[in-house]
């Protein structure tokens, strides 16, 4: 049995939604976690290294960290096709998309939030950069990997879903926030989130 440790209203909601893309077996554990308003605490309970969300364990077997937990999640679930396997010829671009997300988009977008992009200049490009490949991408194709909808999608929609306006306001990325918000699968992990 998967167990994913999580806080409502989190990073690890994402992982409820991948879960329920995946139709896997899991249960979910509720923990604190210390957030950025100060409210909450260090769970003893919570397994994370860092005290943080999402954990999974997976027969005493830990994966911490979002992109760890969705490749491992998608390695395991294989029919469910939201991750590409070894051999396909989308893996590449998957595990790049994956990898860009918390390499790229997340340091980027903190950076943001924290208005260094306003006075940073090579901030201000890496942001420019970053939101001309995704929106060029989202141009060409309703998902990251083309026709093909992936946890790579629901990384980055995660965070549009939490700070749209973080991201500049194109049509396109509106667009592909509706489309993910309108899976099933999401609406059975905000019915679980427990936030």
């Amino acid at each position: 049995m998967l167990t994913l440790f999580h806080a409502p209203k989190s990073r690890s909601t994402r992982m409820i939604w991948l879960l329920e893309e995946l139709g896997a077996p899991y249960e979910v554990k509720v923990v604190d976690i210390a957030r950025r308003d100060g409210v909450g605490a260090k769970d003893p309970a919570n397994p994370h290294p860092h005290k943080q969300v999402p954990a999974l364990l997976d027969d005493g077997v830990l994966i911490s960290e979002s992109v760890a937990i969705a490749l491992y999640l998608t390695d395991k679930f294989p029919a469910a096709g939201i991750g590409p396997v070894v051999g396909d010829p989308l893996r590449g671009p998957y595990l790049t998309w994956l990898a860009y997300y918390a390499g790229v988009l997340e340091p980027v977008i903190s950076a943001h939030f924290e208005g260094r992009t306003a006075t940073d200049p090579v901030l201000k490009a890496q942001y420019e950069a970053m939101d001309a490949r995704l929106k060029t991408t989202l141009e060409a194709n309703p998902y990251l990997l083309g026709e093909t909808f992936s946890a790579a999608d629901i990384m980055f929609v995660s965070l549009l879903q939490f700070a749209r306006q973080m991201l500049p306001a194109h049509t396109v990325y509106d667009e592909w926030l509706a489309r993910l918000n309108a899976r099933p699968a999401l609406a059975r992990a905000m019915a679980k989130d427990g936030g």
